[in-house]
């Protein structure tokens, strides 16, 4: 059983908050828009895995160390993860056809700055957007997502609102 935080569009933004709500996570995922390489470093830090995307707003450091798409399996739970992905019916270009072919059990995407956790029935996978952490941005609400992933399932996922 690993417990899962999910973060995204920080934009170079530190919350000293990410690491209290993220304390006790096997693995943190940045779905992309990290900003620099010291909230990545920061981020490192808090738990015993990190991993990331790079997103649209990256540059050069940030995209030289880590890559646009990411497909990983733990617990069981395949996972696919990039920044701009989009939600079923709504999918980025080029995205639904990625999915068809790896059949992810959960796809992660940031990008939108808009908060989705929702089913893709088509596709048997559960899509979550964690919406934007970071104060950059027109969001209201700033958030972060936390699940589990235990032998192929994925349970107690969990959506943390941050003031703006």
């Amino acid at each position: 059983m690993k417990k899962i935080g999910i973060i995204s569009d920080t934009h170079a933004w530190w919350d000293d908050r990410y690491a209290e709500h993220f304390a006790g996570c096997d693995e943190i995922w940045h779905a992309g828009d990290i900003g620099n390489d010291d909230i990545a470093d920061r981020l490192e830090a808090v738990a015993p895995v990190f991993r990331a995307v790079y997103g649209n707003a990256d540059g050069a450091s940030l995209r030289r160390r880590f890559k646009e798409m990411e497909t990983f399996v733990v617990e069981g739970v395949k996972v696919v993860m990039t920044h701009i992905g989009g939600y079923p019916g709504k999918y980025a270009p080029g995205i639904k056809s990625r999915l068809e072919l790896s059949r992810p059990k959960l796809f992660v995407c940031g990008h939108s700055h808009i908060l989705k956790v929702m089913p893709d029935r088509s596709l048997g996978c559960l899509v979550v957007n964690p919406g934007a952490a970071g104060v950059q941005g027109w969001q209201v609400v700033r958030t972060l997502v936390t699940l589990t992933l235990d032998n192929g399932s994925i349970t107690h996922a969990q959506v943390i609102e941050l003031a703006k």
